[in-house]
């Protein structure tokens, strides 16, 4: 890959000579032409094939704003693979786009390390009424106030309709054109970078949507080889896979390169197969990387993993894919099971909790032990790799809407359980991640919903939301993914979150994100663990030593009855109660200045410790 890479395939503005130069991979065709569209008389030329199954040429009468299509063979049109834009949605024409016209404002950004990520995940259409880019750049100012490091915006490659999360995607270097399309986004990314925020972006590699997916004619695109529960596999190590992975790549090396995005999300990594030398993870992190330090910014890469395996984030010379960061969903798993009792589905490997003292110490609580739910051993050994290695959550957008209803925690948990909820993940040695509204215990729920126009389509969703939800005993009765009603339900309702209670669980995430910036000890990645569970009285432990001496002692009473709970011996020096759930400005009865040796712990409540005598920060 050239130091300076630029991308080269779908439509480019030639700034010099003028015209657009057009380039695609299309082994599967033996002819392809460019249809100009818009004017009185459609203007369709031929594009030279080159050696590599490249056809490309150069169109004088082009320019930036051009809509056109691609033919293949003389069949109808089609959208170009690499469409940076498509106005008209997935069947319609792709318009040619100057990437360059754009005036960014963030030469001095470098980006954020992995340890310092708070991370806000969020919907783009439903985090606000107006569900757009630029409403979105309005609420940025709230996150910082609030101690988010950084917004992770859920997929905006091109979907069918308005309303998607985002996952059915069919053209992956599009920006979704209601939401205001690609210089919308780049606006939103310098809005965000000039308040010292960075943006990671969900992208989907093991999968492309069913409507509007013509990538088929183009080229092998997909195998028949493996199975994903989303439709055909990728073709990662199949017959003409080179073309495929590099159209994969290129994406990647897009959002960081044309939109400055500073991390990318890569959605369910377990159904990416590939069974090539080198696994198309390890080098899609090791360009990505590459091209970060030429931009001269820190460039992550965070997968969404299902399996446990610590491969994703181990270096290349330890075998590994060498990612910057995994999700870890063992601890949402166990929080969750242990505070709404839920025991069905993939929560009955869970359950009590020492479940949550285990993934507190050992990043997975299934790391190569047998998990009932699956009939197998699961996961791997992770200790050795460092906690900020770890992405964290009590709450995202998959835990939530894929309920049957869509409900929150907010909905099951009373407001000492919230708050006690809050408190495990935010005092956790790991990066956290908030779903949007959960730092003011939004009511409304997140629910999955779609607006394909295939009416097909439609009722296979239907059917298939049924199924899903079969082995959680939740029944038929889900709210319709493709009624808009279903969309609107979703979009946040801030109007409560200056009421109490949400006001206090509000001030409590505040609180508890300033914590996390000043004590060392908080920092993931930077302290010894040791976590312990008492089932006898639900009372969780964590003891986290950074090297620099300073401590954290957190507690947690996951029942409904007062307990106590002993300080750890230090020599030298003794401890300062640095937060506790039960503060009066949280909504209980604790004074700002309660003694340090106060160790009782009332009912669903969390209380933190920090060390005296550690020099400040």
């Amino acid at each position: 890959m050239k130091s300076t890479w630029s991308l080269e395939r779908g439509a480019n503005v030639r700034s010099k000579s003028g015209g657009v130069e057009f380039s695609v991979w299309a082994p599967n065709a033996k002819q392809v032409s460019v249809e100009l569209v818009g004017s009185t008389e459609p203007q369709v030329h031929a594009l030279q094939r080159q050696d590599d199954d490249v056809f490309s040429g150069v169109i004088a009468t082009a320019a930036a704003g051009s809509d056109y299509m691609y033919r293949l063979d003389g069949g109808d049109g089609r959208p170009d693979p690499v469409s940076r834009f498509q106005p008209e949605g997935v069947h319609g024409p792709s318009r040619v786009i100057n990437p360059h016209a754009f005036k960014w404002t963030d030469k001095t950004w470098r980006g954020i390390p992995m340890a310092e990520l708070v991370i806000y995940e969020l919907h783009i259409g439903t985090f606000t009424d107006d569900g757009t880019f630029e409403a979105a750049i309005a609420r940025l100012d709230d996150l910082k106030e609030l101690g988010v490091t950084a917004i992770e915006i859920m997929p905006v490659a091109q979907f069918p309709g308005a309303r998607n999360w985002g996952y059915d995607g069919v053209q992956p270097f599009a920006v979704q054109n209601t939401y205001g399309g690609p210089d919308g986004l780049r606006a939103l990314v310098n809005a965000a970078h000039e308040r010292g925020l960075a943006v990671v972006l969900d992208v989907v590699y093991n999968h492309i949507g069913p409507e509007g997916n013509y990538l088929g004619e183009y080229g092998p695109y997909f195998t028949e080889t493996y199975k994903t529960p989303w439709g055909p596999a990728v073709n990662y190590d199949g017959a003409d896979s080179d073309g495929v992975r590099r159209f994969v790549i290129d994406n990647a090396l897009y959002w960081v390169t044309e939109f400055h995005i500073d991390a990318l999300r890569l959605d369910a990594i377990h159904g990416i197969y590939d069974f090539g030398a080198r696994h198309i993870l390890a080098e899609l992190a090791a360009v990505v990387r590459r091209q970060g330090k030429a931009l001269k910014r820190t460039v992550l890469v965070i997968g969404e993993s299902d399996l446990n395996d610590p491969r994703v984030v181990r270096p290349v010379k330890a075998g590994g894919y060498a990612l910057d960061g995994q999700w870890s969903d063992d601890l949402h798993h166990a929080i969750h099971s242990a505070l709404t009792k839920e025991v069905s589905g993939y929560y009955s490997d869970f359950g009590g909790i020492t479940p949550i003292a285990t993934a507190l110490s050992r990043r997975f609580v299934y790391d190569g032990t047998r998990s009932a739910y699956r009939r197998r051993r699961h996961g791997a050994p992770s200790v050795d790799v460092p906690g900020d290695r770890f992405v964290v959550c009590i709450q995202n957008h998959d835990q939530i809407g894929n309920r049957a209803f869509g409900d929150r925690l907010s909905a099951t948990l009373t407001f000492e359980q919230l708050k006690l909820a809050a408190s495990l993940m935010l005092l956790s040695p790991y990066v956290p991640l908030l779903f949007m509204g959960e730092e003011y215990g939004e009511k409304r729920p997140f629910q999955y919903f779609v607006s394909h126009g295939d009416e097909k389509l439609v009722d296979a969703v239907r059917k298939g939301r049924r199924e899903e939800f079969k082995a959680f005993g939740w029944g038929d009765e889900v709210p319709d993914p493709q009624s808009e009603d279903t969309f609107v339900n979703s979009r946040l309702d801030r109007s409560v979150a200056t009421r109490e209670p949400h006001s206090r669980i509000r001030a409590l995430y505040g609180e508890l994100l300033a914590l996390r910036r000043q004590e060392i000890a908080l920092h993931p990645g930077a302290a010894q663990v040791a976590a312990s569970a008492d089932e006898a009285t639900s009372v969780i432990t964590l003891h986290l030593r950074a090297n620099e001496g300073a401590e954290v002692f957190s507690a947690f009473n996951l029942s409904a009855e007062s307990q106590q709970v002993t300080l750890p011996i230090t020599d030298p020096g003794g401890w300062q109660l640095a937060f506790s759930t039960n503060e009066v400005r949280f909504g209980g009865n604790d004074s700002p200045d309660a003694a340090a040796d106060d160790c009782t712990l009332p009912r669903w409540s969390a209380r933190a410790w920090r060390r005296a005598s550690r020099e400040a920060n």
